[in-house]
């Protein structure tokens, strides 16, 4: 455990961002969930681009890489256009 004061502030902190992106990560990664489940076009529509700007998020504050951000988002838009061709 740490001896100086600044060092349990830091361990305080980085508990607290800790704990804030794994939040922020579950919540992306349960909209990510429920927009590949849903087989509507109006609905996948509607909440398509709130997820990308979930991803956005995550990718600016470095929870995930920028890379894996641009895939997510491509394969979420490939299917969403998958599924204007299908219907």
């Amino acid at each position: 455990m740490a001896n100086h004061k600044a060092t349990k502030k830091d361990v305080r902190q980085a508990a607290k961002r800790r704990d804030r992106n794994r939040y922020y990560g579950k919540t992306t990664r349960n909209a990510i969930r429920d927009l590949k489940a849903t087989s509507e076009k109006k609905a996948v529509d509607e909440s398509l681009p709130n997820v990308i700007a979930m991803i956005d998020k995550l990718a600016k504050r470095g929870i995930i890489h920028k890379n894996k951000a641009s895939n997510l988002k491509s394969k979420l838009a490939k299917r969403a256009n998958n599924l204007a061709v299908a219907q």
